[in-house]
């Protein structure tokens, strides 16, 4: 085992979800697959990534729906990495993306959370020191 290949996230519906984190987090759309009765396999990822992505999982039933938004209880539980953060915070910025709070400097890097469209917490960082740094908030 050498990465962690696929992490997933539950949302309420396939299109809305693609639609945020390709077009206004800047993620790709690595695959759209239907699968029968309207479930589907999509799975985005950051432009250039070549080993975790994201697994866009359409809640099913109320337990799951219960979750949309809230999967870690209010917890930043997604770290998405750059190497320019003054860059994609504009860029996410232009393009609707809500953040909570200015762009803070911390010792393992420069960080501000954003939520994504549905209240799931997530931090923009360009850690210190290179890419392979983390957080936790």
């Amino acid at each position: 085992m050498n990465h962690l290949g696929l992490v997933a996230l539950v949302v309420r519906d396939y299109d809305e979800a693609i639609d945020f984190y390709v077009n206004r987090v800047g993620f790709d759309l690595v695959e759209d697959t239907a699968r029968g009765a309207g479930s589907r396999w999509v799975v985005v990822a950051p432009r250039g990534s070549r080993e975790t992505a994201l697994l866009l999982a359409r809640a099913d039933g109320p337990a799951q729906e219960a979750r949309v938004g809230d999967q870690l209880g209010g917890r930043v539980g997604h770290f998405l990495n750059t190497d320019d953060f003054g860059r994609d915070h504009a860029r996410m910025l232009a393009a609707g993306v809500v953040f909570e709070e200015e762009p803070r400097h911390e010792p393992y890097g420069t960080v501000a959370v954003f939520r994504d469209l549905y209240g799931n917490r997530w931090d923009l960082i360009e850690p210190a020191g290179g890419a392979g740094a983390g957080a936790a908030v």
